[in-house]
């Protein structure tokens, strides 16, 4: 836990620090980032959703530890880590519910 914390803590520090926004994503070829993902962090792929028509955004969790992780990947299997942190919490709102986005406004 105590290395997740300081690998985050690192990586992101750094990349607040950096000049443009550009040069603050950690890029790579998929297998690449999708292995330091597995082996790094323990997460596995939880989501997928297609961002218009070349790319696609896959949400990475970590069942054990409650991090997460977004990547984006783009037709050339370039994949880029575009948001991480942790307490993940599963929401699965039953039909009858409001959705979502309702739910963190109510006042109950």
């Amino acid at each position: 836990m105590f290395k997740r914390i300081l690998t985050s803590a690192l990586v992101f520090g750094m990349a607040a620090l950096a000049p443009p926004a550009a040069a603050q994503m950690i890029c790579g070829p998929r297998p690449a980032i999708t292995n330091w993902l597995m082996t790094s962090f323990g997460e596995s792929r939880s989501a997928v959703g297609m961002i218009g028509q070349d790319r696609v955004l896959e949400l990475w969790v970590a069942a054990e530890t409650d991090s997460w992780t977004i990547l984006v990947t783009r037709p050339d299997s370039i994949s880029c880590v575009v948001a991480g942190g942790t307490n993940w919490i599963e929401v699965n709102p039953r039909s009858d519910q409001a959705p979502a986005s309702r739910w963190f406004l109510r006042q109950d």
